[in-house]
């Protein structure tokens, strides 16, 4: 722990010493101190609570929507060769584009409420989720696959004892991956007639060009994203305890 610290720590230094020495105006570098200041201000006014209450609740419902939707397509894609040699080359195609490409396109269907920000959410999710847990169990051992005939499994043998546990480690990086990129399109679609949640945060900081506004709200998100990481993290350790040496080895 102390180890990962040490490039954070040397950043926040190299921060505050370009700060003193004035290297970058302060409208464009506020200090550190002027920066925990405002996080601070933004606490006890409770208006940082909010902000973070909503973003939270629109990632949470876009990524539970996200996650689920992918993990089932992947699985329907893994587990049905012929369905997947159909689907997949417009599904990767489609993953190329970039959720911030679709968003004009999906204001006509759902508007510019709520429902755009939980759908852009939920399709940035998605995309790293199917891709992982397509290629995870499409991709299992066939030498783990004919032990299952061997035995004579049954289906839900064959995926409890076989498909889930090899595909288990692929499947959790998946959803780290669509954890992160609902964070990232968070602020891109509160973006679009938003006026709570900390990507507005940032956008009403940059219009009253007060970047120590924008710092904070960026890093409020980077920590929050950093902790559910590692929630995801100790849930993979948990359903994976064989698995445990080569978690804590990352």
């Amino acid at each position: 722990m102390a180890y990962a610290m040490t490039l954070p720590l040397v950043l926040l230094l190299a921060w505050e010493f370009s700060a003193r020495l004035g290297w970058l105006p302060e409208q464009i570098l506020p200090a550190p101190k002027v920066v925990w200041a405002t996080i601070v201000e933004l606490w006890r006014d409770g208006s940082l609570i909010d902000h973070t209450f909503v973003s939270l609740r629109r990632v949470a419902v876009g990524f539970t929507i996200g996650a689920l939707s992918g993990l089932l397509a992947g699985a329907l894609l893994g587990l049905l060769p012929g369905i997947r040699a159909f689907v997949w080359p417009i599904f990767t195609a489609v993953a190329q584009v970039n959720t911030l490409a679709w968003v004009p396109l999906l204001v006509l269907f759902v508007g510019i409420d709520e429902e755009l920000k939980y759908v852009c959410i939920g399709w940035s999710t998605a995309i790293p989720v199917t891709l992982a847990t397509t290629r995870s169990i499409a991709n299992v051992s066939p030498n783990l696959l004919e032990l299952g005939r061997v035995f004579n499994f049954t289906p839900l043998q064959w995926m409890s004892a076989i498909v889930l546990p090899a595909a288990l480690p692929s499947m959790f990086t998946g959803l780290r991956e669509g954890l992160a990129a609902a964070w990232q399109s968070l602020v891109i679609v509160e973006l679009f007639a938003s006026f709570e949640g900390l990507g507005y945060l940032m956008i009403w900081g940059r219009q009253l060009f007060q970047l120590e506004l924008v710092i904070a709200a960026m890093l409020v998100i980077a920590a929050i994203g950093v902790s559910l990481n590692a929630i995801l993290e100790h849930l993979e350790r948990f359903v994976q305890p064989w698995n445990s040496e080569a978690l804590h080895g990352r």
